[in-house]
């Protein structure tokens, strides 16, 4: 996989089968993170129709969808957050899972590779529907310039990637080689 695509899904809470078909991780507003229906290597090329995770038009090619279940009824301008507005816990899983996936994937932090689903026409040049996710954050009283959100948001991620990861429990010595052979998997 090469990118990642931040969303929202402007739903309510609690996952639906469009959700589920949509993207491959939807985030709850407690952070709860739960399985579209689809795994991350069906956006492996060739993508076969209805067979895979189709969250961005012309972009799911070797792209992983990360979905904020929120903003239900909101509008962007003048922003009003609707019935159910994206919350910290939300961004903090999703950048969270981001970093997971940049490791794993070796997915580098940039405005290509890791972006919002608001920022793909501009960074990316392929025409989009007018998508204004995510050009707010929770805290923010209005929508601001896609690009300035998803700076904010991978400089977030980076910060994330940098901390000193919690010493880990000791594991026996076939649980070390499984993770030893997951990792050579993915080099």
């Amino acid at each position: 996989m090469k990118r990642i695509h931040w969303h929202w899904t402007a739903g309510a809470a609690g996952l639906i089968g469009i959700e589920a078909d949509s993207y491959h991780k939807i985030i709850q507003p407690d952070g709860r993170v739960q399985p579209g229906q689809f795994p991350i290597e069906a956006n492996k090329p060739p993508l076969r129709p209805g067979a895979y995770a189709a969250h961005t038009l012309n972009a799911n090619s070797n792209a992983i969808g990360i979905a904020c279940d929120a903003m239900a009824g909101a509008k962007e301008r003048p922003l009003v957050w609707g019935s159910n507005p994206l919350t910290e816990a939300q961004i903090d899983a999703m950048l969270r899972l981001t970093a997971d996936y940049c490791r794993v994937y070796g997915i580098p932090v940039s405005r290509t590779t890791t972006l919002s689903h608001a920022e793909v026409e501009r960074n990316l040049g392929i025409k989009q529907n007018n998508k204004w996710d995510i050009m707010v954050l929770p805290g923010m009283t209005r929508v601001d310039d896609p690009v300035v959100v998803g700076d904010e948001l991978r400089r977030r991620l980076t910060a994330i990637m940098n901390e000193k990861p919690a010493t880990p429990a000791p594991t026996s010595d076939i649980v070390q080689r499984i993770i030893a052979w997951i990792r050579s998997l993915f080099a």
